[in-house]
């Protein structure tokens, strides 16, 4: 079982920047997929970036956002900046105990664990 937290959600004006942070429990964190999902309300839980030994990211993101791990610490982060209002959104953090390909990484039903989710509120 992986218990996943994260931590760094809030409010921030268009422009600016927050880092997500995922903390992770359990079992060999190295080994995991590790992934960022958001939801908008009255919307889709949608893929955002992810990494394994190489990075991912959606369309709506690249360029601003940067993912990264430390499986010392069992953590991944998400680092956004240039922030819009059209990236407001409750933001998850997933884990899949397999090393997932580019053809599953982005989908949601790949990844067995999440978080509680964290807000993400950017103001114009």
């Amino acid at each position: 079982q992986v218990h996943l937290v994260e931590s760094g959600g809030g409010l921030v004006q268009a422009g600016g920047s927050l880092r997500l942070s995922c903390a992770a429990s359990g079992r060999t964190f190295s080994s995991y997929t590790m992934g960022w999902f958001r939801q908008a309300p009255g919307k889709e839980r949608e893929f955002v970036a992810a990494i394994v030994w190489s990075t991912y990211y959606a369309d709506s993101v690249k360029g601003r956002f940067t993912i990264s791990r430390d499986n010392a610490k069992n953590t991944v982060y998400l680092q956004m900046n240039s922030l819009k209002p059209e990236d407001t959104a409750v933001y998850y953090c997933a884990a899949r105990f397999a090393m997932l390909g580019t053809a599953t990484i982005n989908d949601r039903n790949s990844y067995d664990y999440w978080g509680q989710g964290t807000q993400v509120t950017v103001s114009s």
